[in-house]
């Protein structure tokens, strides 16, 4: 359905939808990655932002914004694209570092890794504390065994229990 829009252009029309388009037009939009983001012109702008983009996504990548990490490591790569090769070396090498702790953000190796920085640096890597010299009192004290409840054989005193008259529970 199609109407004439408010505005004082006669020429502008105004496209209204009920709704059954919305899933084929968010499908034509894309999320946007860093490459769409303007480079500048001149080479020492380009390495000055390529510097502030591989510390933005340092930042995201040790705060675990794996989003905005993957956002600029995207831009990283159209400002390294921009540069010529022999320009910013140190900045590349930063950038593939980056990349390589990005990808490597849900792996087994990185949970190890975070598990050895967990541990204290104090005591060189062991996880338990040295033992006290208090084996001879350990040794002295036994645990109380759990007792055994022996059920044998019951007898019901069914006279005392009002059962039956004294007498005859005493012969059986």
């Amino acid at each position: 359905m199609a109407r004439l829009s408010q505005s004082s252009n006669p020429r502008s029309i105004v496209i209204l939808t009920s709704g059954t388009d919305w899933g084929t037009r968010a499908a034509g939009q894309k999320r946007s990655s860093g490459a769409e983001s303007p480079i500048p012109k001149r080479q020492p702008a380009k390495i000055k932002a390529l510097q502030q983009t591989i510390a933005v996504a340092g930042s995201a990548i040790k705060r675990k914004r794996w989003h905005e990490a993957r956002y600029a490591l995207s831009r990283a790569r159209a400002l390294t694209n921009a540069l010529p090769t022999n320009a910013a070396v140190q900045e590349r090498e930063k950038l593939s570092a980056l990349r390589k702790t990005y990808a490597a953000r849900n792996t087994p190796a990185a949970k190890n890794a975070k598990q050895a920085k967990a541990t204290p640096a104090g005591r060189g890597g062991s996880k338990r504390p040295t033992p006290k010299k208090a084996t001879a009192k350990k040794a002295a004290q036994k645990p109380k065994p759990t007792p055994v409840r022996e059920l044998g054989d019951r007898f019901i005193d069914r006279a005392a229990l009002g059962y039956a008259p004294a007498d005859k529970a005493k012969d059986s």
